[in-house]
């Protein structure tokens, strides 16, 4: 296959049964909006142009999509699919390449796949349409694509236009298609809306074509890659679609997922092999992981970079700018913001460490707080190589801790602490001997007063 590639993704429609002031294409899967991972798909390719038709909610989806590349033609009135790919048409003019026309809620299709249908197109019997069609469970009242055994299609039929025997086919069209522009705009410009819709159909090209004497190509691809999304229960059937394969590549890539049905990635999560993830642990966008990794349950970890052999959780938080260096330690409700855990430090439990560079080996105990914000602004909290910071101490910032000092438990530090030292920021302890006992007896005697 040789030329340049355009796409046309589709995007105009209002998707009121997803009941949201959210445009439904932006929508997120695994932490993305579904458009956003179907343009990704179209980049692959390297495409001379990408043109997303919009319509309603045009400005959220012109702002998601400029950042990427693509460009947008809006569709100001819903005339049917044919109509909306044609709002393309001055856009690609002089465009002499292919065209893939993909929708912005179907957001699944790979890059192997549009590649495929791209191939179908150059393929020695030269069709002038490639469909990409699918077998779904219940072909319910998709429309239907009657094909012989090489995928050259006979015709093209909607559901409520079928026979029963070609209701009785099983061969779906998915609506996405692979044209050479030059015929793509040629064929839309004798489509008509002589239909009950009274619209202009995308489909009624092939039917054109072979009238023409030409003929067209299905190729086919799983049900669930063609999925589209229409409501709120459709969105979470797709995110688990995505989820369950996204855990099978982890775990053929060398990862154990001790229950993975349980575990929730990001579009963009890099695990390492030899890595353990145990129950309910969810990735937000922007994780990495190295090799050797244990990751213990009901952990939440997101914008962080974890080196090889570090371990995390159970219930521990990693929020962004974090990063565990090697053989590092975050354990049980220890959350991390912007902080750097050096090699072999340890934050075991109940800690917050925010805005803070921790060095190698250092030990962080329990109930530990950098102070890094006074209402205004953040501060960094520096703590040296192999100090120890006993347990329920605020470390008040900005403040450093030289390397092997000690911080005493239950200490308040507001200044720097030199190398080797101890710091002790509490009061004096003070026992009074019988005060507990004459306060009780005290007590007692006033309630006996107020009851009598």
């Amino acid at each position: 296959m040789t030329g340049q590639i355009a796409a046309i993704i589709l995007a105009a429609g209002k998707g009121t049964r997803m009941q949201s002031d959210t445009h439904k294409v932006l929508h997120p899967i695994a932490g993305r909006p579904m458009l956003l991972h179907l343009i990704d798909g179209v980049a692959a390719l390297n495409p001379a142009r990408t043109i997303v038709v919009v319509g309603a909610g045009r400005e959220q989806v012109e702002a998601a999509v400029q950042p990427h590349g693509a460009e947008t033609v809006a569709q100001t009135e819903q005339l049917g699919t044919g109509h909306a790919v044609r709002m393309a048409e001055d856009a690609l003019a002089g465009f002499d390449g292919d065209v893939l026309i993909l929708y912005g809620d179907v957001p699944l299709v790979t890059t192997a796949t549009m590649q495929r249908m791209l191939e179908r197109l150059h393929a020695g019997d030269a069709p002038a349409a490639v469909v990409l069609g699918f077998r779904p469970a219940d072909p319910g009242a998709y429309g239907r694509v009657i094909a012989d055994g090489e995928g050259r299609i006979a015709r093209m039929v909607e559901y409520k236009d079928a026979t029963p025997e070609e209701r009785a086919e099983t061969l779906c069209n998915s609506g996405l298609m692979a044209v050479a522009a030059r015929d793509l705009f040629a064929l839309l410009g004798r489509v008509t809306n002589q239909n009950a819709a009274g619209e202009y159909y995308l489909p009624d090209i092939v039917m054109l074509a072979i009238a023409d004497g030409r003929h067209c190509a299905v190729i086919e691809t799983d049900a669930h890659e063609v999925a589209g999304v229409n409501s709120r229960a459709e969105l979470a059937g797709l995110e688990a679609v995505w989820q369950a394969a996204r855990r099978a590549r982890a775990m053929a890539e060398g990862a154990t997922l001790i229950a993975p049905e349980t575990v929730w990635f990001a579009h963009d999560t890099v695990v390492g092999r030899d890595v353990t993830i145990e129950q309910n642990v969810v990735f937000g966008p922007g994780v990495r992981i190295a090799d050797k990794v244990t990751i213990h349950a009901f952990s939440h970890l997101e914008g962080a970079t974890v080196l090889s052999g570090a371990q995390i959780g159970p219930y521990a938080r990693l929020r962004p700018g974090t990063l565990l260096e090697q053989g590092s330690k975050v354990g049980n409700f220890v959350e991390t913001k912007n902080t750097v855990l050096g090699p072999g430090a340890k934050a075991n439990h109940l800690t917050y460490l925010g805005d803070a560079v921790v060095g190698s080996g250092a030990n962080i105990g329990a109930g530990t707080i950098t102070c890094n914000y006074n209402g205004f602004q953040k501060s960094r909290t520096e703590i040296g190589h192999g100090a120890f910071i006993g347990s329920n101490s605020a470390l008040v910032a900005p403040v450093r801790v030289g390397d092997g000092a000690i911080v005493a438990a239950g200490s308040v530090i507001t200044q720097d602490v030199e190398p080797n030292a101890l710091a002790l920021g509490r009061a004096r302890q003070e026992a009074r001997p019988g005060w507990a006992h004459r306060f009780r007896e005290k007590m007692k005697a006033r309630k006996a007063e107020k009851t009598g």
